[in-house]
């Protein structure tokens, strides 16, 4: 006995409802990633530092220690560290530090870093205007870099009622190989000589 026109009907709606939203959700498990990386960048969110493209015009009335952490992940053979393990400075005043790194391997390597501020509600008011976490790191055997952060602590932050027990604010990054890092740097190819003319 065969079903009947309208049963087959509806079960081919379920079935195409159940496929779309099948297609739905690996989407939204594609698109989350992104979308909570843009979250956290936007408000600071998990103590994601906000990136400006200038420093502020005013200078606030607070001032706050800032102090740097440095970090190598296993598959690293470098070092990584701050020039300085603290400062203290005024909201609004631009500041810049700088973390000294030495590739101790015997080959070309490449790293990039990961980064955070606590306590993690201080990410919202800590801006960065320039970093070397912003790019791939790459160091010859040997070889020595002094890496620049230029940063401003948000003025704003002196209204935030959650900044009002914050003394102290933590920049810390953690280095990691870079994908491809054990690989040489690829140099373009040449393009053949002319062929002479006879």
């Amino acid at each position: 006995m065969s079903a009947s026109p309208s049963l087959q009907t509806r079960n081919h709606r379920i079935a195409w409802i159940a496929a779309v939203t099948a297609i739905a959700m690996i989407g939204a498990t594609y698109a989350a990633v992104p979308l909570y990386a843009e979250f956290c960048k936007r408000t600071g969110f998990a103590g994601t530092t906000q990136v400006a493209h200038n420093a502020p015009t005013i200078r606030g009335e607070r001032s706050l220690i800032v102090r740097f952490d440095g970090n190598v992940s296993q598959d690293l053979d470098w070092t990584f560290e701050p020039e300085t393990s603290s400062i203290t400075l005024r909201t609004g005043a631009t500041a810049t530090v700088f973390f000294h790194v030495h590739n101790r391997s015997a080959k070309d390597t490449a790293a990039v870093a990961a980064y955070n501020v606590t306590p993690e509600v201080a990410g919202g008011w800590f801006d960065k205007i320039s970093c070397f976490c912003f790019s791939v790191q790459r160091l010859g055997p040997g070889e020595s870099a002094d890496l620049p952060v230029v940063f401003f602590l948000d003025p704003a932050l002196e209204q935030a009622h959650e900044m009002d027990d914050v003394a102290a604010i933590t920049l810390s990054y953690t280095l990691f190989a870079a994908s491809g890092a054990d690989k040489p740097v690829a140099l373009a190819p040449r393009s053949p000589a002319p062929a002479p003319k006879l």
